[in-house]
Order: C-alpha cells, then structure tokens, then sequence
C-alpha cells in the first residue's frame, strides 16, 4: 500500500479437512511494527458470520470478498502504520491458535518485480500438492534466490503472486524463507481452489491492476506459463524482455525463454541500480 491509503488487515480462519470456517470469535491483532522486535496490540476483532448464501456482513475490501470465517480490521489513524515492512499476528481467544499477515508500505514508484510460484520457482508445476501429501517442501530451481536476491540489492521489492488456494499461503511462505528467498509479499488466490487457465489470467491481471491503481508496476516478471504471459502482457510489464519465463516459450507476447536462473546472475549483477522515488 501507499502511505495515505485506508489502511486493513484481512485474515481467515477455517478448520479441518472440511475448511469450516470459524465464525464469531474473538482475535487479537498484534503488530511487530518495522519486524522489529516489539509487540503491540492494535485492537480485536470477531470472525465473520455468513448467511445460507455464503455472504459476510463486510464490505469488500481490497477485492476480497466476506464468504465467513474472515477478519476485516481497520488500523486507526493514530496507530497507522510508517513506510517498510510491518507484521501482524492475528490470534484466536479462544484456542490461542493464529496467523500472520505481512504489510509493505511504499511510495508511489518504488521498483518493484513479481513472480509466479509453481514451475517458475518449485521444480514442476504441480510437485507442491505431491510435496504436501509426504509432509514435506518442494524442492525449487537453482539458482533463483539468489537472481532474486541481486534484485533486491539493486533496490526492487519482490512480490510473489500465485493462483495458488487461499489455504496454501503458509506453505507459499515457508518454502520462500527454508530456500533464502527474499522477504517479499505473497499473494495467493481467496479461493479453496485455486485458479488455473483463464481464471488464473484474470486473477493475476486484476492483482496488477491494482498494483498499478498504486503507481507500482513491475518492472520485471517471472513465470512459466500461457497464463503467466497473458497477464503480464494485460499489465503492461515493460520492456518485453524483462517478462521472463522459465524454460517456456512465450510466443504470444514475446517474453523471454530462460534454460536456467543461473544464466541471469551476471546480468542482474550489471543491472543499474533501480531508480527509487
């Protein structure tokens, strides 16, 4: 977000193979302003209650929409949040469980790139649901964070979106941080499904769409798929050889084909550095 924008923590709650949603409970929202190592608590909230339509009392808010079980919470302009990388801890009452939220406060402009996850980073584009069944984390290409991490040097900010279920945002997570790959935000589909083909065009394209509301259009993009090139096109992700797509063939659109992420360090390495406002 931008300083000066309404400033929301969204979460959700669901239990069980069933993914019940929790409904009318009470959670704590702790921040870890800056990550830093200090916890407040900015207020509770109570999980959403949905009707026999599966429709929240809230509004939508950053286009998500209330389908029960979420949190809506608005942080009160005297406890607004500065420009960087803040966390949120969001805390049942009830059974202490929780999650965390990540929010990135940046100017207008500020360089930034994204990628996709499944193929792009892990080894195939499906491995993470074999992954999951066994317990454990895909294994992800060589060479990527540290390409990633040359961006980051260099003065972009990373975004991860994927088409990914809602329920996969943890793991999303953990496979990032157990393979060093730069903090960034993560944005996943609000579904228990996921999206693939068109549907997932049309998410990631309405993601960018509102990166861009914010003046923050990527500079560069990572993916490995029709679907990535479409919406990086819808975009306007520019010049086209900085849609960069892993060991596919971009011919709609005209991305680059890379072999492997270890092909891009020296470029990265002799990239200027990004022009930060």
């Amino acid at each position: 977000m931008n300083p000066g924008d309404p400033q929301w923590i969204l979460g959700k709650f669901a239990y069980g193979a069933d993914d019940n949603d929790l409904e009318d409970e009470q959670v704590d929202i702790w921040l870890l302003r800056d990550c830093g190592s200090k916890w407040e608590l900015l207020g509770t909230a109570l999980t959403s209650n949905d009707d026999i339509f599966g429709n929240g009392p809230n509004d939508p808010v950053e286009g998500v929409n209330d389908d029960g079980g979420r949190v809506y919470f608005k942080i009160p302009p005297e406890k607004e949040l500065g420009l960087g990388r803040h966390r949120v801890r969001l805390v049942v009452r009830g059974d202490l469980s929780g999650t965390d939220v990540y929010i990135e406060v940046v100017p207008k402009g500020t360089p930034i790139f994204v990628t996709d996850i499944d193929g792009t980073l892990t080894e195939s584009e499906y491995i993470e649901f074999s992954a999951l069944l066994q317990g454990e984390l895909p294994p992800v290409h060589a060479d990527a964070a540290k390409a990633f991490s040359i961006l980051v040097s260099k003065g972009y900010r990373p975004m991860y979106l994927t088409a990914r279920p809602e329920w996969l945002g943890q793991r999303t997570r953990d496979v990032l941080a157990a393979n060093n790959f730069p903090p960034g935000i993560v944005h996943t589909t609000v579904t228990d499904t996921g999206a693939v083909g068109g549907s997932a065009v049309d998410y990631k394209t309405g993601e960018l769409a509102m990166l861009k509301a914010r003046d923050l259009v990527p500079s560069l993009g990572f993916g490995n798929a029709e679907s990535d090139a479409e919406a990086y096109d819808n975009g306007q992700i520019q010049p086209v050889g900085d849609r960069i797509f892993y060991q596919f063939d971009d011919v709609a659109f005209g991305g680059r084909r890379i072999e492997s992420y270890t092909q891009l360090l020296e470029e990265f390495e002799a990239r200027p550095d990004a022009v930060c406002p």
